[in-house]
């Protein structure tokens, strides 16, 4: 990703790498010696809150798309932008547009139906399962649903090996999958009595985030404090 990253924002108008970092380099010093007014971190989750932290302390915005990020860490980074006001931090489950429509469509959809589940599909070298957009898909769901006051979804399972059912993400579940040959790909499954609505989006390649990364980068700065999803700095009506 980092790669991919770096050829997208070269081949950017109006956006300059100044620089590319590795594991390792020190991240703070890095970007304020290289005068880095927006940072992309596309690393993994042991390693992407402390370079969140470093950036903030340096007054740099940044584009984040590692997942892994957990309710406590999404608040240390919260506080720590109230002491650097002007500051923006976006961090995106993903980057793809395809896949950020298909997340909101699924929201506003999740209200007429009275079943919904979530299916996610990646390489095996993935880290985290789910992966990060299941869980904000899936979360974006049971939010929308609640306000709608829908209540869950029919269930009347008595007996299951551990896992069957999925990871449960706020009443909803979640079903990871891991296979060679997969890139990133997710099905949002709807069902009423007599009919169902599948909602899919599938990357093949890298290349399918970079729009949507080189989109964060331009708007950033026009967002400060922490930003959580794509779908929010996008005119999605």
């Amino acid at each position: 990703m980092g790669s991919t990253v770096v050829r997208a924002v070269e081949a950017a108008p109006g956006l300059e790498l100044v620089a590319a970092l590795d594991a390792g380099d020190d991240v703070g010093a890095a970007v304020t010696s290289a005068g880095a007014q927006v940072a992309v971190d596309f690393t993994v989750p042991s390693a992407t809150a402390e370079n969140v932290r470093a950036l903030v302390d340096a007054g740099v915005h940044a584009v984040v798309g590692t997942t892994g990020w957990t309710s406590a860490a999404l608040d240390t980074v919260r506080a720590q932008l109230a002491t650097r006001p002007g500051v923006g931090v976006l961090i995106a489950p993903n980057f793809a547009l395809g896949a950020v429509l298909a997340m909101t469509f699924a929201a506003r959809a999740a209200r007429y139906f009275e079943s919904v589940e979530v299916v996610e599909l990646h390489h095996p070298d993935k880290v985290d399962a789910p992966s990060g957009t299941a869980r904000h898909t899936a979360q974006a769901i049971a939010a929308a649903r609640a306000q709608a006051g829908v209540g869950p979804s029919p269930d009347a399972t008595s007996t299951t090996l551990d896992g069957a059912r999925g990871a449960d993400v706020d009443g909803v579940r979640v079903h990871a999958v891991r296979l060679r040959g997969l890139t990133a790909h997710e099905e949002i499954l709807l069902g009423n009595r007599g009919e169902q609505l599948t909602i899919r989006h599938d990357s093949f390649d890298r290349e399918s985030f970079m729009p949507g990364v080189v989109h964060a980068v331009r708007v950033v700065a026009d967002h400060p404090g922490l930003t959580v999803g794509l779908e929010h700095v996008l005119d999605l009506g």
